[in-house]
């Protein structure tokens, strides 16, 4: 059916009004119950698919109110994803200040690159193990949508967009793996902050020292308070000029590899090298990456850098749920029993790794989530141990962004394995 509005602009606005009110609500205190329930970033992946449905069907009343359909409606998706997601990957990862996640300690990069580690090699046993018993859940187009959670999972939304592209993921795979995303990562949060209420027991049984905690604590304070600053139009100007600049630079380089490497070396295309998209967010994350290195770009994040990147991620997740068929995993349900065997492996990694480290429990939680949950959710459980302690899950969730591309590939790689005959 075609959609009430189908103009880029007007869509455009649609999705950006619903934005504005999931984070307007979701700050009052009268919807704080409902958000805990439903977290925001499920309401602007799900709530588009229904403006995308065909309401009271086979009636004379029947409408759908916008089209994510490219032939058929907007074609903002598109726009969205090759503009603007670069462009967030990169406003996410300048932040990353590699002296200070070196300042955090061994143990804790180790514990979040173990987490990171689990989410990798739990993909394809999670996958191996269900296979073994319900061939038919793993068939077919499945790894590729697992893919693209591993990308959130290591990452977030925006590396989970990226595999999606790079893997050539299916609408109504998608829309299953979103499911599965949200629901088990949001029970597995809720287990690291009931954790969180039990810090000294779980420490005992990890035989960790929590003197660390109070170091970090201390030196995390003064860093975050030493880049806070009011925006001015010019630090605005410079955040946006970066954005998308690398995004135009990514595209430049993507333009000449990908025919490169299809005339010279075509068999790549196994390993998604032939794709551009693939390119565009490799380049952009590792430019993002060096871009960090410069401290007046990194000190960006002091003026609202991750949150301008934040604003372009968002627009990019509710483009997404425009396309979404919202019942698609009704098709499926034993994909839920994937997610929570694979959560289950990246669990057993890193809580055995940091025993191993004598780690405190501190760096499994929030090592865990910012793999997990991402900036979005890895300061929540940081703070749940100490408020000045959640721009150390910022950190790390940022070096998560920076790993999920890269990470979230080699899952699919690895899935893809075990899916060829």
């Amino acid at each position: 059916m075609k959609p009430i509005f189908s103009n880029e602009a007007v869509v455009l606005g649609i999705l950006l009004l619903w934005i504005a009110i999931v984070f307007q609500t979701e700050k009052k205190e009268s919807w704080k119950r409902f958000y805990q329930i439903f977290p925001p970033i499920l309401l602007c992946y799900f709530v588009p698919s229904l403006f995308n449905m065909v309401w009271f069907a086979d009636t004379a009343w029947a409408f759908r109110l916008i089209s994510g359909d490219e032939k058929g409606g907007s074609q903002l998706y598109g726009i969205v994803a090759n503009y603007l997601l670069p462009s967030s990957l990169i406003l996410l990862t300048i932040s990353m200040d590699l002296k200070a996640i070196a300042q955090l300690g061994t143990k804790a990069v180790l514990v979040f690159l173990a987490g990171t580690v689990g989410v990798i090699v739990g993909a394809p046993l999670a996958m191996l193990i269900v296979g073994s018993f319900a061939p038919e859940t793993v068939q077919g187009e499945v790894w590729r949508g697992l893919a693209t959670i591993a990308g959130s999972w290591i990452g977030g939304s925006a590396n989970q967009t990226a595999m999606k592209e790079v893997f050539a993921v299916p609408e109504a795979v998608f829309s299953m793996m979103i499911a599965v995303d949200v629901l088990v990562a949001n029970v597995w949060m809720a287990f690291l902050l009931y954790g969180a209420g039990k810090a000294e027991t779980m420490n005992r049984w990890l035989r960790a020292d929590n003197q660390l905690i109070e170091e970090i604590q201390t030196r995390m304070a003064s860093y975050q308070a030493s880049i806070t600053r009011p925006a001015t139009l010019t630090d605005l100007i410079t955040i946006v000029a970066i954005g998308f600049a690398g995004t135009g630079l990514s595209h430049a380089c993507a333009d000449a590899i990908v025919p490169f490497i299809q005339t010279n070396a075509p068999y790549l295309s196994q390993f998604s090298l032939t794709s551009k998209f693939f390119w565009v967010v490799v380049l952009a994350t590792t430019f993002g990456m060096l871009a960090s290195l410069f401290p007046s770009v990194r000190r960006l994040e002091g003026a609202g850098a991750s949150k301008i990147g934040s604003v372009f991620l968002y627009l990019m997740i509710a483009t997404i749920g425009m396309k979404m068929n919202v019942l698609a995993i009704t098709e499926n349900m034993g994909l839920f029993l994937v997610g929570v065997i694979w959560m289950l492996i990246h669990g057993l990694i890193i809580f055995g790794v940091a025993r191993l480290l004598r780690a405190p429990f501190f760096f499994v939680a929030v090592g865990s989530q910012a793999n997990i949950g991402g900036a979005s959710s890895a300061p929540v459980v940081a703070s749940a141990f100490h408020p000045s302690l959640a721009s150390v899950g910022v950190l790390l969730a940022v070096l998560g962004y920076a790993l999920g591309t890269y990470g979230g590939w080699l899952a699919g790689m690895l899935m893809q394995w075990l899916a060829t005959p």
